[in-house]
Order: C-alpha cells, then structure tokens, then sequence
C-alpha cells in the first residue's frame, strides 16, 4: 500500500526517520528557496529518491496544505508491543508510556503524539478498533513527530497488565471529583498514561484496570480541556517529575 504525506515538517521527518519505503518526491514548481526545501532535496538525492517537479494544482489533488512538497511512500510502520517495551527496557530511566483509549480525531491524536515524542515517551499503545491510526492526516497534525514514535495496536487491558508486570503505575486521565490531583500522586516512577475518548472518556473496563485515576485542576471558567491538551499537560508533569 502506498500514501501521499504532504508539508515540509511532516516530509522532512519521514526522511529522516528512515523507517518508510519511499517511491517518490515531488516538489511544486515555483518554489521560493527555503532552507527546509533544500534540505528535504537533499536527503531525497541521498536516498536515490526520484524528484519530480509539477504543478502546484497537482499537489492540490493530494492536500490543499501541501507548502509545495509531497513525498510518496508505504503506509505507516506500526510495530509489536514487544518492541515498545523492549525499547523500554534500553532507556536508562523508569518505562513511560502513552494509551490511547479510543481517540477518534486525526487532530487530537497528531497533537498528542507530537506531545509524547517531545516528552521523550518510550512507546504509544492504540486499542486495536475504534480509533483514529496513523494516516497522511495524522501524520500532517503530529508535524512529523509519528515517524519518530514506537506505536502499537493492541488491546488495552491486556497491555496495562503487562505494563504492570514491569512496576510501572497506569493512570488514566479522568474529570471526576474523586479522581486524584497530580500533587497527590508519585510521578516519578514508572508511568502509563491514559488518555479515553473526547465524548466518553476512558472505557469502563480501561479504567478501572488503572491504578489510579487524575484529574488537572481548573482555575478559570472553562469546564474542562479537551482530550489533546489535557494529554499533553499530563505528559509533561510526567516528564518533569522526573530526576533524569
């Protein structure tokens, strides 16, 4: 299966990833000098990639967001869970996860990963069904930062039971007044992210699989952030809870 990911970020990262089969690189005639262009010519010339200069209306068919670069390549390479927690088990600091739990918009789930690639999370776990993958858009939202990730698919229960089994604590995000504050809870430890559905929330079964629940305290006079940001929040406290 092949796809289009369009946008200079998004493409410069699929090539400096190296974890794609790329087919082709295409650029929009016209284009102004720009140093990330370049740098994206370059490493396709690197890789013997073949360069095809066209039409911005043609790069329009693929993404009306496109900044004038479009490489085509394999569909996006997920890997087992087994190599998540390997890699894990390499870093020299406690495990750090992300789940998913049925996050349903391309956006949401591109913010969310670009969050856990720059808080360093050591793989990201999607529920096998249900959810938004790793599409163009996806992709597109994440600035790229999909292609640096381990991510999974795999059932969720399952994979918090063996996350337990490695002494690290699941916590799922939830807006309820019995869930914890992060004051209240040992961040620096090994850590599991949960993040559930915009609309639902975490699934019956996931959550009470966590072992504990949080919530991020409001101070304004919004009822509460949506599922992107409140991730992103939660993975941040985790990150810098930390002593490495």
């Amino acid at each position: 299966m092949k796809e289009w990911i369009s946008g200079r970020n998004p493409v410069l990262e699929v090539l400096r990833a190296e974890r794609r089969h790329n087919f082709r690189l295409r650029l929009a005639r016209g284009n102004q000098p720009n140093a990330k262009l370049e740098l994206i010519s370059r490493l396709a010339r690197e890789r013997k990639l073949p360069i095809e200069v066209v039409e911005r209306s043609q790069l329009d068919l693929i993404d009306q967001g496109h900044q004038g670069v479009a490489v085509e390549t394999s569909t996006y390479p997920y890997v087992d869970i087994r190599d998540v927690f390997s890699y894990s088990k390499s870093q020299k600091e406690a495990p750090f996860f992300l789940l998913l739990d049925t996050i349903q918009d391309p956006q949401n789930l591109g913010t969310l990963l670009r969050s856990a690639e720059i808080m360093h999370v050591h793989g990201v776990i999607l529920p096998i069904a249900r959810t938004a993958t790793i599409t163009p858009s996806v992709v597109h939202a994440s600035s790229g930062a999909s292609e640096h990730l381990l991510i999974a698919q795999y059932n969720l229960a399952q994979a918090i039971k063996e996350i337990k089994a490695m002494d690290a604590w699941v916590i799922g995000l939830d807006e309820s007044e019995q869930s914890k504050l992060p004051g209240e809870l040992n961040l620096d430890m090994g850590i599991a992210l949960v993040v559930g559905n915009e609309g639902e929330g975490l699934r019956d079964l996931v959550a009470k699989s966590c072992d504990h629940l949080m919530r991020l305290p409001m101070y304004g006079r919004i009822e509460s952030l949506n599922a992107a940001v409140a991730g992103s929040i939660a993975l941040y406290l985790a990150r810098t809870a930390r002593k490495v």
